[in-house]
């Protein structure tokens, strides 16, 4: 019997992408701007279209985003996305993770491999599946249990199979519960759309900002017919002040002071709701 392949996250293109993707939400909540830069600059390049990271990295998209697939399409899906990662070049794609991990271990910190990534285990068993080092046996048994994630099937989950260290993964869970203890499910939203507007030019995030500004607007104009808020000059004003900021957001590109303005609404706007609740 061969021995089971210990996951090396180290070499899992996804989880180095989400690592990122978690520093960068970091030094964004902390204004740390020339870290920020650096993170965004490192996934921008090493994550760019045509490199064999890039290439990888959306194998694994292609298995994360879908649920709810009949089974013979869930199948398919996972058999074209093991077909194109056998396309990739292995050489190349070692030393690409290379370069980047030289890069987090010099410029940013070792630290950041225990960075808190939702999906981790799930991330572990597709670099299982796609590991020719995994034995022929679990690779099926794996591979079933991710066309049942697929399928949304109950009774089995992918998060039950994965091979992870379970004080590692409560490690984790605990470093992200630090972080972002203090954020509001829509920040958090937020500033998931807005790192990963580097990886699909913004699509994604101004559809979700289109609606999110509405929303705020609707809520603020509520919290216009509070009384405390009527009968307060300085908060009518500022309030009617964030009304019309927003209002001027369709007309300006989207940048990092917006992200921002609107984190800063949202926290208003939770103050608000529940001020008239």
């Amino acid at each position: 019997m061969s021995k089971k392949t210990r996951h090396n996250k180290k070499r899992n293109t996804a989880f180095l992408y989400e690592a990122l993707v978690r520093e960068l939400s970091k030094a964004m909540l902390k204004k740390q701007s020339k870290r920020q830069k650096m993170v965004a600059d490192a996934l921008k390049e090493h994550f760019k279209k045509g490199t064999e990271l890039s290439k990888e990295l959306n194998v694994y998209r292609a298995l994360l985003e879908s649920d709810n697939l009949q089974k013979p399409v869930a199948e398919k899906l996972l058999s074209e996305a093991k077909r194109l990662h056998a396309t990739i070049d292995k050489k190349r794609l070692f030393n690409e993770q290379s370069a980047l991990i030289r890069f987090m271990n010099k410029h940013i910190s070792k630290d950041i491999y225990a960075n808190f990534v939702p999906n981790y285990k799930n991330l572990a068993t597709i670099s299982q599946i796609l590991n020719d080092d995994t034995s022929i046996k679990r690779r099926v048994l794996l591979e079933g249990e991710v066309v049942d994630y697929l399928c949304g099937t109950p009774t089995k989950s992918v998060e039950n199979l994965k091979p992870i260290d379970d004080l590692v993964y409560k490690t984790f869970v605990e470093k992200f519960n630090e972080q972002y203890s203090g954020l509001l499910d829509e920040q958090r939203a937020l500033l998931n759309h807005f790192i990963l507007s580097f990886s699909d030019n913004g699509l994604a995030l101004k559809a979700y900002l289109n609606e999110e500004v509405g929303r705020l607007k609707k809520v603020i104009k509520v919290g216009l017919e509070q009384t405390e808020i009527k009968e307060d000059r300085d908060m009518l004003s500022s309030s009617n002040k964030v009304i019309e900021i927003m209002g001027e957001f369709a007309k300006k590109p989207i940048d990092e002071g917006m992200v921002r303005t609107v984190l800063k609404v949202q926290g208003l706007a939770k103050e608000i709701a529940g001020n008239g609740s």
